[in-house]
């Protein structure tokens, strides 16, 4: 495998991250390096990892993680962005507060559903005998380069969406879970 084909799958598989950074640049209403270093942190951390113990964790339990990792990610994004939804919905504006993704229990479990993918990545890797260290850390420099992309383009958009921020967020992890199933499935 080149260093070409490693950067595509570690495109490809920071596109949930991106998608996810991109909502929570909408989301956040002050952003601060601390922001963008805590979700890019994450993400990329999330994404080195998970291709590791894909690798270590062998074929056996491949296939169970393979039949339910997109049921997994699914339910903790539509999770998190139904709440996010609810709460742009059901609280009145004057008690209108925007909860940060990039902190607590949301950032972890944003960070483990937008790199389940990456396991099973490396499972393969490991199936077929190339060595992981190389493409972990290339998958997990490419998350967290485009975890500060993401922030960056939803910090834009968020300024058009206005007070209604938390809902587009809401939505685009629904979304983004959706999606991921729906792939999964073999829908379309």
């Amino acid at each position: 495998m080149h260093g070409i084909e490693i950067f595509l799958i570690a495109v490809g598989l920071a596109m949930d991250a991106f998608s996810v950074s991109i909502s929570a640049g909408i989301v956040i209403e002050h952003i601060n390096f601390g922001h963008y270093f805590r979700l890019a942190f994450h993400f990329g951390l999330f994404q080195f990892m998970m291709p590791v113990i894909g690798y270590f964790a062998g074929v056996r339990v491949g296939s169970f993680i393979s039949d339910y990792d997109h049921w997994v990610a699914f339910a903790l994004l539509a999770f998190i962005g139904g709440k996010m939804c609810y709460s742009a919905l059901f609280h009145s504006d004057d008690n209108f507060s925007r909860k940060d993704p990039s902190r607590g229990w949301n950032l972890v479990v944003l960070s483990f559903a937008t790199s389940i993918d990456a396991l099973a990545v490396g499972l393969s890797l490991g199936v077929i005998g190339y060595a992981i260290l190389f493409p972990s850390i290339v998958i997990g420099l490419v998350c967290a380069a485009f975890s500060v992309a993401g922030i960056f383009i939803g910090k834009k958009v968020g300024a058009f969406v206005g007070r209604r921020a938390e809902l587009a967020g809401g939505i685009i992890l629904i979304a983004i879970g959706a999606k991921i199933l729906i792939e999964h499935m073999g829908v379309l």
